[in-house]
């Protein structure tokens, strides 16, 4: 009797584990995190930060390593980025609206972006450097200062 109410201990354990995503084979930087090279597998020891590795392959999909990332280690959140939308050097469209206004130009990012990032851009026809906030599509909106 007592060996049965310790197996269901450890198996009730066992089930509780929590699971974590570690690298098959090294990541270096700049590549993106692809499903064949991540594995979940059960996390082994309490963690200080809980909140400073990623758990789950939706946390990574589409994401670049910022570092190397070695096979069978934790990956720190800081150790990931999203990927590049706007690339430093390649031709985007700037749009700058103001009520009816609707101004669009086309610019040379001087920085890389995501959607969300405020990157420096410089305008085609006049050289004039504005900065602007990275679209989802790509293009980049310009505000007001």
């Amino acid at each position: 009797m007592a060996l049965l109410f310790v197996a269901a201990a450890s198996s009730a354990a066992h089930a509780q584990q929590q699971m974590v995503v570690v690298p098959t084979r090294i990541i270096y930087p700049g590549d993106v995190i692809t499903p064949e090279a991540i594995d979940s597998v059960p996390l082994r020891r309490k963690l200080r930060d809980p909140s400073a590795i990623i758990y789950r392959y939706d946390d990574l999909g589409g994401k670049v390593a910022r570092r190397t990332l070695l096979p069978g280690r934790l990956i720190p959140v800081g150790s990931v980025r999203d990927a590049w939308l706007v690339e430093r050097g390649s031709t985007v469209q700037a749009l700058f609206q103001h009520g009816s206004l609707e101004i669009t130009v086309s610019g040379v990012p001087l920085e890389n972006g995501s959607v969300g990032d405020l990157i420096r851009v410089r305008n085609i026809d006049t050289g004039v450097v504005f900065t602007g906030i990275v679209l989802a599509d790509g293009s980049v909106k310009v505000t007001a200062s």
